[in-house]
């Protein structure tokens, strides 16, 4: 990080120096600003549903709250946070599809990890203090680079140039100590050709859940040419996150005994009063009656370092032309490095499953131990994005694609092991393998204007993917004709065609109406291989989109109505249960849908009230869903079938509502943010004991900006996040097994745990710009 401080300095030295600079002639300033043709983009000549999140709408709520909650007022959004506060690990869901199904790009540059489908937004610590806008499209949406969009897409544009040298401050302090600092600099324009633009960012968090600390460190770097027609950019962005593990979730009995804040991640061990010790948390009576020790007057006991730990570093050439008025070329490299780990203490683990022989200890042979594991992963992906775009007055069409390649190692070390004789074999690596995957489409997009007002939208996807994995995973398989570490030999080839075609109506200047039709697929996870059971082969997934809207704009009303049909043949739903390191798995099931309309209003009035409102209003089934349950979850046992019929999806809610009333009256700013989400079910087995209740959460948003000599502006102000201290839970899991009664009959038992979220907190936050 010292590199890019001192990078930060010169820049900011730089800046005395480009102040002095003469102003250019207006019209030399305006031919040189960066013109950028977005060929992944919906228009509101495009048929698709989509929001647009401009940069100061960003910059309004970003705190230090990860991005998703930058995002959760848009339609048919739904947060969620493990450490229960909006920073560390987060996850964005829309129409009830998880962030694996969530095509995420910057700068057309696909952000997706290759291999999980999602974003871990905490490798990308402040990133929205770098982006210009941002649009979210909902549904397949118009083709783009990358995983397949089976809910949304979020496209993300970085900053342009400033025309002037700047330089900002941001910081922010409050409940559970939280703090975040952000520097950025620019030099603005350098002999009418050059720019460069930077900023560095620190987030710290003690977490609402116990332990859940989470520090983020990033940075962002830009230099740019430009002459009429063409730009050229070099950008560089990266995060660190050391992260204490809190997805363990808890029971609601956990909350009950521990308190709401519970978190069982790292513990190793408990203590009576008198200081003895025990491995679990209660011990058991001669009548087998569990006591726990904190009811004693004990104490559990945590591993101090049961963190993640994780760096990503982006680095993006882009290159723009524009040949004429209606021809433009798109260039776009990137190349992204990842490497990091995380350690965990294991309680009473097989040393057979990492690959360890018994040892002899006081007298007796050990085969079971206490232990600290580190799974790490290295890897890299890299490609490049290309796209011609034509403008005519009827006719605007883009020719486009991506070649992208992934490779990554997975192993796993053992770092300690109770009461171990000798030392570890520090080369050891208990599992191993790796990953590769090339990933390549080209579309072709037109929207052509049939008569005035109306134009016929056609959008041609074909995609190609290689996916390969080759070695031992981390999981032992006790059933296999020979036991031992799962062994994977994956060499899976997918050829996708997807097709949308759609009719936008641009009825008057206020009234538009839209129709489309979408055909997408996509491929299985690695998680979808390796998390199932050993016999299980995950499939692709087919999703026919139907979507049609209307929209009504004026200067001081804007409103409409989207209905969405999302016709699914064998999604991979989310099943309710976790992995062990917290990621939730997901299982094909052969038929179901999402269905649902989204309705959104808006009002801007000359007095400075404004209020926005937008509400979703779904029916998310599975066809016919069969279960599958296994005596103590054990996957060798004898398997019970249960027909269930139609039954919800899993963490898909009926009814989603945002709503905002704002007010500005000179400097001062003032917004109250409400959200209610109904009742999710956390299975697909529709079982009433496990589910989220719905819940209505406020956020008030306070802020004065003022001048000082000397400086462009300063802005105050505080967020009382859980306004009036809802008791709520955004997240959780849950699964279900059986046991055999006494005559030998199959009881059915059920458990869940529960992410519990921050009541009523504050931040207090600053931003001076010179």
């Amino acid at each position: 990080m010292k590199r890019h401080a001192m990078a930060v300095c010169l820049l900011t030295a730089a800046l005395g120096v480009c102040a002095q600079a003469q102003e250019q002639d207006s019209l030399r300033v305006i031919n040189l600003q960066e013109v950028e043709v977005i060929s992944t983009r919906a228009t509101n000549s495009t048929p698709v549903a989509f929001t647009n999140i401009g940069k100061e709408q960003l910059k309004k709520q970003n705190f230090g709250q990860d991005l998703p909650y930058l995002l959760s007022m848009t339609p048919s959004a739904i947060t969620t946070s493990d450490a229960g506060a909006g920073v560390g690990y987060t996850t964005l869901r829309v129409r009830g599809t998880d962030g694996t199904r969530i095509n995420v790009t910057a700068n057309g540059i696909p952000i997706n990890d290759a291999e999980s489908h999602t974003v871990f937004w905490v490798n990308l610590p402040d990133f929205a203090s770098s982006v210009k806008d941002m649009q979210v499209q909902r549904g397949a949406g118009t083709s783009t680079n990358g995983a397949g969009a089976f809910g949304a897409s979020i496209n993300m544009q970085t900053g342009d140039f400033s025309m002037k040298p700047y330089a900002e401050f941001n910081g922010s302090y409050g409940s559970f100590h939280t703090h975040k600092e952000t520097v950025k600099v620019g030099t603005g324009l350098i002999n009418n050709h050059w720019s460069f633009d930077a900023r560095l960012s620190n987030i710290s968090t003690d977490g609402y859940i116990d332990r859940a600390s989470v520090g983020l460190n990033s940075y962002y770097l830009q230099g740019g040419y430009y002459n009429d027609n063409t730009s050229v950019k070099l950008i560089t962005f990266a995060g660190k996150e050391r992260t204490y593990h809190a997805w363990n979730y808890a029971s609601k009995e956990e909350m009950e005994r521990y308190g709401r804040r519970y978190n069982s991640c790292g513990f190793m061990y408990a203590t009576d009063r008198d200081g003895h010790v025990y491995s679990k948390e209660y011990y058991k009576d001669d009548n087998g009656e569990k006591h726990y020790l904190t009811d004693e007057g004990g104490a559990l006991h945590f591993y101090d370092d049961q963190t993640d730990n994780y760096t990503q570093k982006n680095y993006q050439l882009l290159f723009n032309h524009n040949f004429t008025s209606q021809w433009n070329l798109n260039i776009g490299l990137h190349y992204t490095k990842g490497d990091g780990y995380y350690q965990e203490y294991k309680g009473e683990r097989s040393l057979t499953e990492y690959g360890m022989s018994p040892f002899e200890y006081n007298g007796g042979k050990v085969e079971v131990s206490d232990l600290i594991r580190k799974k790490a992963m290295d890897n890299w992906f890299g490609g490049g994005i290309f796209s011609v775009s034509y403008k005519a007055d009827r006719l605007h069409a883009s020719l486009g694609g991506a070649l992208n390649r992934y490779d990554g190692d997975h192993f796993g070390k053992v770092l300690w092991v109770k009461n171990y004789i000798g030392e570890l074999n520090p080369d050891h690596d208990y599992y191993r393998n790796n990953a590769t995957k090339n990933d390549g489409n080209i579309y072709l997009k037109a929207n052509y204007e049939l008569v005035s007002g109306l134009s016929a939208y056609l959008d041609l996807q074909y995609r190609h993917i290689d996916y390969k994995i080759n070695g031992l995973n981390d999981k032992y398989n006790w059933t296999a004709t020979t036991p031992g570490m799962q062994k994977l030999d994956i060499d899976e080839d997918f050829d996708f065609f997807n097709p949308k075609a759609g009719l936008s109506w641009q009825i008057d200047r206020n009234h538009r109406l839209y129709g489309s039709f979408s055909v997408a697929h996509k491929e299985p996870t690695r998680n979808n291989y390796t998390d199932g059971y050993f016999t299980e082969h995950p499939k692709a997934e087919r999703l026919f989109d139907y979507e049609l809207g209307y929209t009504f704009a004026n200067s001081w009303l804007h409103a409409g109505a989207n209905f969405y049909y999302m016709d699914y043949k064998d999604q991979l739903v989310l099943t309710g249960e976790l992995n062990e390191i917290g990621e939730a798995m997901a299982s094909n099931v052969p038929d179901s849908y999402r269905t649902g309309i989204e309705l959104m209003a808006g009002i801007k009035l000359d007095c400075g009230l404004q209020w926005d409102i937008n509400a979703t209003l779904s029916k998310n089934r599975v066809q016919n869903f069969t279960e599958t349950l296994f005596e103590n979850e054990e996957a060798g046992s004898e398997a019970w079938v249960i027909e269930h019929g139609d039954t919800p999806i899993a963490f898909s809610p009926d009814f989603i509502l945002n709503n905002r009333f704002g007010y500005t009256f000179k400097g001062f700013e003032a917004s109250l943010q409400s959200q209610y989400i109904s009742k999710q079910y956390m299975s697909n087995a529709k079982q009433e004991e496990c589910t989220l209740d719905a819940y209505f959460v406020s956020n008030l948003n306070l802020s004065y900006t003022f001048k000082l000599p000397k400086v462009k502006s300063v802005t105050i102000g505080c967020t009382i996040y859980n306004l009036f201290n809802e008791e709520y839970e955004n997240n959780g899991y849950a699964g279900s097994g059986y046991y055999l009664d006494d005559n030998g009959g199959k009881v059915r038992y059920n458990y869940a745990g529960y992410a519990a979220q921050a009541g009523t907190n504050v931040l207090g936050h600053i931003a001076i710009n010179f």
